[in-house]
């Protein structure tokens, strides 16, 4: 069940100004893992709401999101550079660090299905685009529903994954896969957003001591 937990909090690792364009900022998004399956549902239910925190400037950002039971994970985005990194820390692997490029390989893109919708949801009052996304993730079907605005510019690992296919920041998330035979529902929502000034040194892209490198973290 560990192993469950660590995995869905993996992918989850990123979401008023009533339609004003903020490019400089912080941005506050609340978490919930939960499952149809009841014994599942309980055990997840003792990671309570998590809460994850991105500063973001223009092109770069860093989130980060701490749990007691799914442990610590950092991204920090460049886009100028074109990289990403990301660091997790937990009792399943340990202090890790993984440097990509920012934007998925073709081949990783073949995978990913991307139907820009109708639909809108208001969230701190911006209008949001929906898009419903399905990929494979090592053999395993994901569905999310991602409610965007092009209103807010900042730089998201889950909008990063999906290439061009996908446009603004998500203020809203609802990701549907299967583990272990359980299914996993992650929803993830951003409920505040301030204009502030963030400072250059929040951005550094040097792994913190202590971590070592890897070529593959989360699904």
């Amino acid at each position: 069940m560990k192993k469950i937990i660590v995995l869905a909090a993996l992918v989850i690792s990123a979401f008023g100004f009533s339609q004003k364009t903020i490019n400089e900022g912080v941005i506050t998004a609340t978490q919930t893992i939960s499952s149809p399956d009841e014994q599942v549902n309980m055990q997840l239910a003792m990671m309570g709401q998590m809460i994850t925190t991105t500063w973001f400037k223009n092109d770069k950002s860093r989130s980060e999101m701490s749990n007691p039971m799914a442990g610590n994970t950092i991204v920090v985005m460049d886009g100028s550079a074109n990289k990403m990194l990301m660091m997790v820390d937990n009792t399943m692997t340990g202090k890790k660090y993984m440097l990509n490029d920012l934007t998925p390989s073709e081949e990783k893109l073949k995978d990913i299905r991307v139907v820009e919708s109708t639909d809108t949801k208001t969230i701190l009052g911006y209008v949001c685009k929906k898009y419903d996304v399905t990929m494979m993730k090592n053999g395993t079907e994901v569905k999310i529903a991602l409610y965007t605005s092009e209103k807010v510019p900042a730089k998201s690992q889950q909008a990063a994954g999906l290439g061009a296919k996908i446009k603004g920041y998500p203020m809203f998330m609802e990701l549907k896969m299967n583990q272990m035979g359980a299914e996993i529902i992650i929803k993830s929502e951003v409920t505040e957003i301030k204009a502030e000034e963030v400072a250059e040194a929040k951005f550094d892209m040097t792994p913190l001591e202590g971590y070592e490198k890897t070529e593959q973290l989360g699904m």
